[in-house]
């Protein structure tokens, strides 16, 4: 029988598949740092991208935010001017009443009690004064009862002056002011 030697011939075939493999191989390893590198480029651009649009948000908010304080300091300054008006208009519109009060106090004041101060604190009224003698207080509070313009006098101290010669009274009564186009005495 003849012998033929077919080890070379599997050694060939052996070192072509293990060339083939191993192109294969390479080939696959290049096409998959292709692959991977496309894919971090793609990435790369998103994220770039993205970056951009966060950048724009953060400004046109920036910009926001100072619009808004901008008209948080306009609303401030809004409020201010209307209370400023609001007490203007309110003055405006007493003014006639202090007139009117100064009048009733002329009016409905007895002879023989003299005044020393006036203080109003809202619609309160302070009067100090003097006196010759308790009626004359007391008719001065049954006055203010039958005004117009004051209403419910309470008298907080009476009491001997340092008048000697006159044995005058010092009085302090407090009232309530009437605002008389709201209504007369509740």
């Amino acid at each position: 029988m003849a012998r033929i030697n077919l080890l070379p011939w599997r050694d060939e075939l052996r070192k072509e598949q293990q060339r083939q493999f191993l192109t294969i191989m390479s080939l696959s390893v290049v096409l998959m740092i292709l692959i991977i590198l496309a894919v971090h480029i793609q990435y790369a651009n998103l994220i770039s991208a993205q970056n951009q649009r966060n950048q724009f948000l953060s400004a046109q908010i920036a910009e926001v935010d100072a619009q808004i304080k901008e008209i948080e300091k306009l609303e401030s300054d809004k409020q201010s001017l209307q209370a400023r008006i609001s007490v203007i208009q309110q003055l405006q519109g007493n003014r006639p009443e202090i007139v009117h009060l100064f009048d009733e106090i002329a009016r409905i004041l007895p002879q023989g009690l003299y005044l020393k101060s006036i203080k109003q604190e809202g619609k309160t009224i302070t009067i100090v004064g003097y006196a010759q003698s308790n009626a004359r207080v007391s008719a001065f509070m049954r006055n203010i009862e039958a005004s117009d313009w004051l209403d419910k006098p309470v008298l907080d101290v009476i009491k001997l002056g340092t008048k000697k010669e006159n044995d005058t009274r010092e009085f302090t009564l407090r009232c309530i002011q009437v605002n008389k186009s709201a209504g007369n005495k509740s």
